[in-house]
């Protein structure tokens, strides 16, 4: 992609207000402490659509609000498990085991998931007098989520700025950043990683096998960092497809 289709790179030293996207999950946990760092946090925003895992992420996200002392808000948006096709939903088939970023991943996206999100956080945004919105999107990501590569990106970021008074952003702190380095990060900024949630199976314990428990594990090896998290499984970890 040319390089002037890229979304700009905010500069650092720039402090907003922002609403921060957390779901709960390692990686936007991290987002929400670093941005509790860098500009003022109005809120902390889940959404709970349906997942087979939102009854066991969202409530980290509440608590790291609280830690951090920032409100914390849930949405819902029952719509898209009612009417949106996904291994991800409770009204869908069982999540696969295996590699993130294998094919078989793509049967657990949720059509236009960050699309929907990201529109309703800029009108929660400008409805708090804040022009950002903190999303943990991540250099792995793209690969799966339509909805998370640079083309789809630019073109929400424009219509956030847009179609609102304030001018609304999108802020991706981690998106030249690997999985193992925002595990790096969070350690840095003391992140309890222990009350974070991965695993799309949503049941008491991470199974350790689907694809998001396979890249937490794979993110803290390749870290170096000691891993917090119990899990149902340590079966050898999957290689990186290809």
């Amino acid at each position: 992609m040319p390089p002037w289709l890229k979304l700009p790179a905010m500069p650092t030293t720039l402090k907003r207000r922002v609403i921060v996207l957390c779901s709960g999950g390692m990686d936007s946990v991290v987002a929400l402490h670093q941005a509790a760092r860098d500009h003022e946090v109005v809120a902390a925003l889940s959404f709970h659509y349906g997942s087979k895992h939102n009854d066991r992420e969202i409530p980290f996200a509440s608590h790291h609000a609280d830690v951090l002392k920032t409100e914390h808000i849930t949405i819902s948006l029952d719509f898209m498990g009612q009417l949106f096709e996904s291994h991800l939903l409770k009204s869908g088939a069982a999540i696969p085991k295996g590699h993130y970023e294998e094919e078989t991943m793509k049967q657990t996206v949720v059509p236009f998931r960050n699309g929907i999100m990201l529109a309703v956080a800029a009108g929660l945004a400008e409805s708090r007098h804040a022009s950002g919105v903190v999303i943990a999107a991540h250099s792995g990501d793209h690969a799966i989520y339509p909805d998370c590569r640079e083309d789809f990106m630019q073109a929400m970021a424009d219509a956030m700025r847009l179609g609102t008074y304030a001018d609304v952003r999108i802020l991706r702190p981690f998106i030249s950043m690997t999985k193992s380095e925002i595990a790096s990060r969070g350690h840095e900024l003391g992140v309890d990683f222990f009350n974070t949630w991965s695993c799309y199976v949503g049941g008491e314990t991470h199974c350790g096998e689907c694809g998001t428990c396979v890249e937490r594990r794979e993110a803290f090896l390749l870290a170096g960092l000691n891993d917090p998290t119990l899990y149902l499984s340590y079966a050898p970890l999957p290689l990186k497809p290809a």
